[in-house]
């Protein structure tokens, strides 16, 4: 895939496939970096090699048992498809639902273009009761997004459904 197209956004940004290689925090490399943002995710994001990302930031990797997504807010994994060529065709069949593509499409006609490197975050985060809407949407830093999310994920994992709960917030 990389041999075709060096990394792209596609469907009006709310699929982003990083890379091979850009900037320290854009490329594959880097994006995949222990240090960057995965080590907030700590156990969570291993074994994984990650390659694109929705319009949410939940991001689409590679594992043993082939495609998967990785829930931002919650860290859980997805099994999507068994090989990059499966998933390939999951996201052209349905990319609406897979990358995020009406809210973003939504967003952006009100708001106008999801700046470059920008991903849309909620304000009040989905597994904590946020609304798929336009007024909980907006343009954010994806680093400072996913350590937010790996924040939420370390607190919430382990817990059962419809626990009470106290979030903490951390510089």
């Amino acid at each position: 895939m990389l041999r075709q197209k060096n990394g792209f956004y596609a469907f009006e940004s709310a699929l982003h496939v990083l890379p091979l290689t850009a900037g320290p925090a854009s490329g594959l490399e880097g994006w995949n970096s222990p240090s960057l943002w995965r080590r907030h995710y700590k156990d969570l994001s291993e074994g994984l090699l990650f390659f694109a990302e929705d319009v949410f930031q939940d991001q689409f990797c590679l594992s043993d048992a082939g495609v998967m997504r990785f829930l931002a807010e919650t860290g859980d994994r997805e099994l999507l498809a068994n090989s990059i060529e499966g998933w390939a065709d999951l996201i052209l069949s349905d990319y609406s639902m897979q990358t995020g593509w009406k809210l973003a499409h939504e967003w952006q006609a009100a708001n106008g273009p999801l700046p470059p490197g920008k991903r849309l975050m909620p304000k009040i985060p989905f597994i904590l009761g946020g609304e798929y809407s336009l007024d909980n949407l907006y343009p954010g830093n994806p680093l400072e997004g996913l350590s937010f999310k790996a924040g939420l994920a370390m607190q919430t994992r382990n817990l059962p459904e419809g626990t009470k709960m106290r979030l903490r917030v951390k510089e």
